[in-house]
């Protein structure tokens, strides 16, 4: 038998895992059910007709499993909590006050969650008027209606539903963080991807009976898809190992050797975060846009939208500063520094105190430019098979190029990593065994 079937039949084992893998199942399976219930009085076939596969709201719609298609109650998806998890971050590392509460433990964390909270109400609420009025603006060019005649009662079924929506989805993605197994807002966004796969195959299919596919670009398409994979893997398992010595120790009348061991820096430190981030921020100009209703505003967010040169740029630099930006908030090499000052451990060739926290640091750097570069690179594929191959589906561009692929590949690890976890301390056998990753000097 394979070792990740006997992994899983290990894992289902344990009482507590078991629950925990039952629960987060469950949870999922609520959200689902949710994404396809619709909203009272708009026509969810019409508006999914009148968005398209290219739309520019193609990602959005792909991140919330088709809700915004259809209008469901869970149109906004997890991007709310998203991009207000972003900005309290942010506000974090320049404003003293909410840094040194960030610090001050479970109850400082617990405030700061509180505030997040309140900021997805609130931009729950402004991305609520903005789909009303997009939906509205929808009824015009012929066609079926999909919204019934504007009015207060339009606007605030809408506003109430779809923040209602945002904040049930926020409340299950803390519970599967906290009773299941794995980062619940992660999971769902990832569950939300794969609900797309079939719709994207059947457009393969579609598009290659119809003559506008051949079979050479769904090889070409076939071979990206495993060279991504595999170098999403490669990159989010790379390391930089740091080799540490630590001295003899007398204990009591023995004396024991010193040993060495190794610090690994990962060469992607943020994960997924980055692309997750960058996407959520591109996302909100549309949902501004449609708030504010201004033709001239929609045609500016237009020219940023999925396919465009200028989304390109300003996705990968987002990318790149997201990278950085999560890497210096998760890894602190003046507290590594202390530790190993403390515990007697040294950096080969390198002072302990503040000379380790700067090799540190720059170490992290360097590796940080190919984990940066690497992310910004997946993320951009997309747009590449939109041109090199003309497709000019972006819901297939986007499913099977690097965004999608890099949060399915990372968020998996991820939560295989958290399973192999429980495994280990159950002296169980994990999901990599015999294939541990040996780290790469960047």
């Amino acid at each position: 038998m394979s070792q990740p079937v006997e992994a899983f039949r290990n894992a289902m084992k344990i009482p507590e895992l078991k629950q925990r893998i039952i629960f987060t199942l469950i949870i999922l399976a609520v959200y689902r059910i949710g994404v396809v219930v619709p909203m009272p009085g708009i026509d969810g076939p019409a508006l999914a007709q009148k968005m398209g596969g290219g739309s520019m709201l193609g990602l959005y719609n792909l991140f919330s499993g088709g809700a915004l298609e259809q209008a469901s109650i869970f149109s906004l998806g997890i991007m709310p909590y998203i991009t207000v998890s972003i900005i309290i971050s942010l506000l974090v590392a320049v404003i003293p006050s909410l840094e040194k509460l960030a610090k001050e433990g479970a109850e400082g964390q617990k405030k700061i969650n509180e505030f997040t909270r309140y900021g997805t109400v609130v931009l729950s609420i402004i991305q609520s008027i903005g789909v009303a009025f997009m939906i509205q603006n929808m009824n015009t060019g012929g066609g079926p209606r999909i919204a019934p005649e504007p009015s207060l009662g339009y606007y605030l079924m809408c506003i109430i539903t779809f923040t209602a929506g945002a904040v049930f989805i926020m409340w299950l993605g803390e519970q599967i963080s906290e009773h299941g197994i794995g980062n619940g807002i992660s999971l769902i966004i990832f569950v939300n991807i794969v609900s797309r796969m079939p719709q994207a195959l059947s457009s393969i299919v579609e598009l290659w009976r119809n003559g506008d596919l051949d079979i050479i670009r769904i090889l070409i398409m076939a071979l990206l898809l495993t060279v991504v994979v595999a170098g999403v893997i490669m990159v989010i398992q790379g390391q930089r190992r740091v080799p540490i010595q630590y001295p003899r120790q007398v204990k009591g009348r023995k004396m024991f050797q010193g040993s060495r061991n190794y610090l690994p820096l990962r060469v992607n430190q943020a994960g997924v975060i980055p692309i997750i981030f960058a996407s959520s921020i591109l996302m909100l100009p549309t949902s501004l846009a449609g708030a504010i209703g201004i033709p001239a505003v929609q045609n500016i967010v237009q020219h940023i939208g999925p396919g465009t040169i200028l989304h390109g740029v300003l996705y990968a630099l987002l990318i790149v500063f997201f990278t950085y930006f999560y890497t210096a908030v998760t890894f602190n090499p003046i507290e590594i520094a202390d530790n190993l000052k403390k515990y007697g451990g040294v950096v080969m060739g390198v002072r302990p105190g503040k000379a380790t926290a700067d090799y540190l640091n720059r170490v992290m750097i360097r590796i940080t430019v190919v984990g940066a570069l690497f992310l910004a690179i997946v993320a951009l594929l997309p747009e590449m098979v939109f041109y090199m191959l003309k497709i000019y589906d972006y819901q297939i561009s986007s499913f099977f190029g690097g965004t999608s692929l890099l949060i399915l590949v990372g968020v998996a690890l991820d939560t295989v990593r958290q399973i192999e976890q429980h495994l280990v301390m159950r002296n169980y056998e994990g999901f990599m065994k015999g294939r541990r990753f040996r780290g790469r000097r960047a």
